[in-house]
């Protein structure tokens, strides 16, 4: 019997990326759409690529937020995503934090991103081919994440991302890392739309 064909994915990170970054999302009226996202996400639907939401959410680890909060959260986004035509195939997030938080919340863990567990666990659980995908986030360690896991990274610059992308320095390039051991995106994006629009035109 022949093996399934596994999907490319466009991994999503959450606050900063599809929604404004607001600090801690500790109530639904705070969650807004950043411009073009939902757009960006209905070009990803029709292309037949997954996109998948991984995001870090220590505020659980914190007792700022409850993982059925969380999951409330992501129903929330997904609602308003489908008002306007676009849909996510999955949620992924790590609500651990190495140093901060109670019991078993407060520990090192292999899905908190920099680490690449959660889009590991997506892969396996998605059936998804990792050489083919993308990892698309404001972050360091969201672009970090995705490599490790073997996609290829998008910084875009909503969010936190105009700070690591100051941080990236010039762009040399994803293979020109001057020994720094600093990883880098292959493109860096204005939003997530344009981010998007970039994966589409190459693949």
């Amino acid at each position: 019997m022949r093996e399934k064909a596994r999907s490319a994915a466009i991994f999503l990170d959450r606050d900063g990326t599809i929604n404004e970054e607001i600090g801690y999302m500790d109530r639904l009226e705070k969650l807004r759409l950043i411009p073009g996202a939902a757009e960006a996400i209905r070009r990803i639907n029709a292309t037949g690529m997954k996109a998948v939401v991984v995001t870090n959410q220590s505020g659980v680890a914190r007792g700022i937020l409850t993982e059925a909060f969380v999951a409330e959260t992501h129903a929330r986004l997904a609602e308003m995503l489908r008002a306007e035509g676009a849909s996510i195939d999955a949620f992924y997030f790590c609500p651990h934090h190495p140093t901060e938080g109670l019991g078993d919340y407060r520990r090192v863990c292999a899905c908190r991103k920099p680490a690449p567990g959660l889009l590991l666990r997506a892969a396996a659980e998605l059936h998804l081919d990792l050489a083919r995908s993308y990892m698309v986030g404001d972050t360091r360690k969201d672009i970090e994440a995705g490599v490790g896991a073997g996609a290829q990274g998008i910084l875009v610059r909503t969010g936190y991302g105009e700070e690591a992308a100051a941080e990236l320095g010039p762009d040399e390039g994803p293979r020109k890392n001057g020994g720094t051991g600093i990883v880098r995106p292959v493109f860096i994006a204005g939003d997530l739309l344009a981010g998007v629009q970039w994966i589409l035109g190459n693949l």
